[in-house]
């Protein structure tokens, strides 16, 4: 199916440009910004069908547009590259298969989906997230890592629990 394109006037360019300046900023603060920022503000200010919204923030993902704000996390030692590239598998895989099942179905029924998903999580952030204390790595185990020290990434498993 083609759909054709609207025009886009200055107010719909400086609307993208806010929203994309909001999700950059977002990313860079909590780590969020594609499906929680973009999708919403494209279906909402700018009257995209959520599908489409969906697509465009998958787009705009696959572009290393937040490069600049990886570097600075990275400077500080944020970043765990063998982590990186496990998710980008990951999402290469789940973006295929979310797609074709995001597509086959209505798009009130992938609104739905997207808003219960949203409200899972905050619920989830807000009441039943514990706060976890970090590990301190020992001399021996910091001589081995190149990562200045008070920059290590620890990883925890949930204790049966989930993540």
């Amino acid at each position: 199916m083609i759909i054709k394109k609207k025009e886009m006037d200055i107010q719909i360019i400086l609307i993208i440009i806010l929203v994309g300046v909001a999700a950059g900023m977002l990313g860079g603060l909590v780590g969020v910004g594609g499906g929680i920022i973009i999708v919403p503000a494209l279906v909402y200010f700018i009257g995209m069908s959520q599908k489409s919204a969906q697509g465009t923030s998958l787009g705009l993902i696959m572009l290393p547009v937040g490069i600049l704000g990886v570097l600075q996390y990275y400077k500080q030692g944020h970043v765990d590259f063998r982590v990186v590239g496990i998710l980008a598998i990951g999402f290469l895989v789940g973006s295929y298969f979310g797609s074709k099942i995001a597509l086959s179905l209505p798009q009130e029924t992938v609104k739905k989906i997207f808003a219960v998903l949203m409200v899972i999580i905050a619920v989830k952030m807000l009441f039943f997230d514990k706060t976890k204390k970090e590990t301190i790595k020992t001399g021996s185990e910091q001589s081995m890592n190149s990562t200045p020290p008070g920059n290590e990434t620890v990883y925890k498993t949930g204790e049966g629990k989930g993540g």
